[in-house]
């Protein structure tokens, strides 16, 4: 499949500034909701102001299956998936000093140019630049540095992880300790900062309170650690697999509810069981009538919902009253983490053993086993599994 004889070589030709097209594997979406494709493609060599990175583990999050399966964007295709990953530099194009050749990083899906009115302020960590500014309908830009059989192929959330190597633009990497295992770190980059960082950053869930999650898979699974990192009191786990509150109660959940077990409304429920509703409530499976639930779970006057899992395809509705009398309907992408300060704090959180990270992951294969690893997770069998796809 390769054909460099060393693929190391691009980082040597660097040294005199010419990296090279690398020919690699990579699994590339053809087309909406069919398998992937294991696939020969051509990595450009970086541009101005853009890092290639050998990928060394990638994690499948719902947000790949949701463009493949869910959003049925014909335009979106041809398309490497993948933007949950960490990896090595290989080698940077010109502009680029904040990378160099051998330093471990995980890309961003959400980009930090440093410049713009979100990245000066300190109330967001969205950003004016980077795929999103330009690509939102197709999740990336027009941009393209990678093709296959002539064709060129998109780069999912800029980023494109199924792949041995990809090029992404620096605005959209974070540099991290060289001694984290990257098999690990790499949920770092989507999953649990997305669950973590909405009960911690845009909850602000407060000591001695009550929650509920909404959704047990790795980003609620995240939100109830954060809850619990929080000082929550009380931590509801609210998901129709019981399967998963096993799991819930590693991360620090007290209670679980299963609404097939109730012939109420779940919000009445939690209700009963709280005195009136819940402080805080994160719905965390990208569901519009959950997203409604989990707004009326909480408790009139201060209770505060975020809607921290993904969907683009309905309206999310609730009646005026549930706002009037004081709750708080709030969203939160990617935990709130600006990602080039977040992502390293929260590396080093996991190294000091505040974090957990390995309790997420289920299963372990390569990435020719990609198309097993999403329908894994289409069955709600795993929580999240790390493909191997370069050695570390």
């Amino acid at each position: 499949m390769h054909t460099n004889t060393n693929k190391w070589g691009a980082l040597h030709n660097n040294e005199t500034n010419h990296p090279k097209v690398i020919k690699c594997k990579a699994a590339v979406a053809w087309e909406p909701n069919k398998p992937l494709v294991i696939e020969e493609i051509e990595v450009a060599p970086p541009q101005a102001n853009e890092v290639r990175i050998k990928v060394v583990a990638t994690a499948v999050c719902h947000t790949d299956l949701h463009h493949l399966l869910e959003s049925m964007s014909k335009d979106g295709f041809p398309v490497v998936l993948g933007h949950e990953a960490a990896g090595i530099v290989e080698s940077v194009g010109s502009g680029v000093t904040e990378f160099q050749p051998g330093d471990k990083v995980i890309p961003l899906f959400i980009s930090q140019c440093g410049e713009c009115r979100f990245c000066k302020s300190p109330k967001t960590n969205q950003c004016e630049k980077g795929w999103a500014a330009t690509g939102h309908d197709v999740m990336a830009s027009s941009n393209y540095r990678l093709t296959c059989k002539g064709k060129k192929i998109l780069q999912f959330a800029g980023t494109s992880t199924f792949s041995e190597y990809t090029v992404v633009n620096q605005m959209a990497v974070a540099k991290i300790d060289p001694t984290a295992p990257l098999d690990k770190v790499c949920l770092l980059g989507c999953g649990v900062c997305t669950g973590y960082g909405a009960a911690v950053n845009t909850a602000k869930v407060e000591p001695g309170s009550t929650c509920a999650v909404f959704g047990l898979g790795a980003v609620g699974l995240a939100a109830v650690m954060g809850c619990k990192a929080a000082g929550a009191k009380k931590i509801i786990a609210v998901d129709i697999n019981p399967e998963k509150f096993e799991k819930a109660k590693v991360f620090g959940a007290t209670d679980f509810v299963n609404p097939k077990d109730h012939s109420k409304p779940i919000s009445q429920v939690l209700s009963e069981m709280t005195n009136g509703g819940v402080d805080f409530s994160l719905e965390c499976v990208g569901n519009v009538g959950v997203m409604r639930s989990a707004l009326e779970s909480c408790v009139q006057g201060w209770g505060v919902s975020v809607i921290v899992g993904w969907t683009n395809l309905e309206d999310c509705s609730t009646r005026p009253i549930q706002l009037i009398a004081g709750r708080t309907w709030k969203g939160s992408v990617f935990g709130g983490f600006k990602g080039k300060y977040g992502v390293p704090q929260l590396v080093e959180a996991y190294l000091d053993k505040k974090v957990k990270v390995d309790e997420f992951i289920t299963h372990n294969m390569t990435l020719d086993q990609v198309n097993d690893a999403i329908e894994l997770m289409k069955q709600g069998k795993c929580i999240r599994t790390v493909l191997h796809v370069s050695p570390q």
